[in-house]
């Protein structure tokens, strides 16, 4: 059953130029009046229209998209949306950028069965650099503790007359707000820094 081809552009601000975009799709032979344009903010990413089409689309119908992100923010997103339209929605993907990519009826099976394992690969890999990102940045965190390099907010010198403020709070014989308004520090930094200065065996 031949279907309808249907074009997605998406730009993730409205200061992009979608134009080579739509050159691509009207290239691909897409009509004009099936070509679905959204500019959608990448931090969002909530893609009314794409969500609509989709719904819309039926079995031997063709999604065609420059490049493979256009569905998705990260592979696990892009997995999801393809077994989505081919297998539930019944449709075809064309990734114009990637021309194994191709799951329409009219090739073999051999290749639909490349696409999918060109997609399983990209997925593999894209998986694989963010774990070794994540291990990089642990690694250079650690070395940066060694090396005696201290994270987050540096912590304030507090006055002289911390200890003995801090003491007679414990002891009951001061608020801890009016403590913090005499050392000139918040309420938060006063009490979080007498309690890390408690005396080791006191109560």
């Amino acid at each position: 059953m031949t279907g309808h081809t249907y074009g997605y552009v998406r730009v993730s601000t409205h200061e992009q130029n979608e134009a080579r975009q739509l050159a691509a799709m009207r290239s691909f032979g897409v009509a004009e009046e099936n070509i679905v344009v959204e500019k959608q903010s990448g931090k969002d990413f909530q893609r009314p229209l794409y969500r609509r089409l989709i719904k819309y689309l039926r079995p031997g119908d063709v999604l065609v998209v420059t490049s493979i992100d256009r569905l998705g923010r990260n592979y696990t997103e892009i997995l999801e949306q393809w077994g989505f339209i081919t297998k539930r929605r019944e449709a075809a993907i064309v990734v114009l950028d990637m021309p194994l990519l191709d799951t329409r009826r009219d090739r073999d099976l051999m290749g639909t069965l490349i696409a999918d394992i060109v997609l399983q690969l990209l997925s593999y890999v894209a998986q694989t650099e963010r774990e070794n990102i994540r291990q990089r940045q642990a690694e250079g965190i650690a070395a940066a503790l060694e090396r005696g390099v201290h994270f987050g907010r540096p912590r304030i010198d507090l006055p002289e007359e911390f200890e003995a403020l801090a003491q007679l709070w414990r002891e009951g014989g001061i608020a801890s707000r009016k403590a913090a308004a005499q050392l000139g520090i918040s309420h938060h930094t006063f009490i979080r820094r007498a309690r890390e200065s408690r005396p080791l065996f006191q109560p």
